[in-house]
């Protein structure tokens, strides 16, 4: 049954989801970054509901505040969060919360990363500036993260290799790059997440 008591046909539901005996492992995961660096792209990529967005317009108010330099076309900003969801398995459901990525919206990180798994720290090279204050963050909370580079087309790519280095990324932590607009490449990405989360949290 669907939010509001509506059924859902039967012919549109998986095997696992018709055995009322089982139910499949829900399991968070934060989407973090810095400004514009495509944290609703890849909650919107692969969520399998149409996801939860909270996109406001960019006014004159926030020119002084958010450096569009690498983005000029950014007219939307993430204010609260972002929300997806995606079946990695018969048993695995995966939450996506998409983190606002202007400090002054911090405050709320504390909230969202709470019962989540791990991370995914997304990257763009051209401002790794923005990243450092990512990361420590999620080194203070001991929390397991990945960190993806996304690759916007038109601009150099960097070796995962030459980003660890510039970033100073401790080498038991992944680094991937993808594209945040390409399904098969982030779903690549929370894999890896969630395989690193296990061996990082203790049994």
């Amino acid at each position: 049954m669907l939010p509001g008591g509506v059924d859902e046909p039967e012919d549109c539901l998986r095997p696992w989801q018709l055995d009322r005996t089982r139910a499949p492992v829900a399991t968070k995961i934060v989407v973090a970054g810095g400004f514009g660096v495509g944290k609703t792209t890849l909650v919107t990529t692969v969520s399998e509901i149409s996801p939860l967005e909270t996109e406001a317009l960019m006014t004159v108010a926030s020119e002084e505040m958010d450096d569009l330099t690498a983005t000029p076309d950014k007219s939307t900003t993430t204010v609260a969060m972002d929300f997806g969801r995606i079946t990695l398995d018969d048993d695995l459901v995966l939450y996506l919360f998409g983190t606002p990525g202007q400090r002054r919206f911090w405050f709320m990180w504390d909230d969202l990363v709470r019962g989540a798994i791990g991370a995914v720290v997304l990257v763009d090279t051209r401002r790794l500036q923005d990243c450092f204050p990512v990361l420590d963050y999620f080194e203070s909370c001991g929390m397991p993260y990945v960190v993806a580079v996304n690759h916007f087309e038109g601009t150099e790519k960097f070796a995962a290799e030459d980003v660890r280095d510039a970033l100073t990324v401790p080498v038991h932590v992944p680094v991937l790059v993808m594209d945040a607009r390409l399904r098969i490449p982030v779903v690549e990405t929370l894999l890896a997440l969630v395989g690193h989360a296990l061996d990082a949290t203790p049994a």
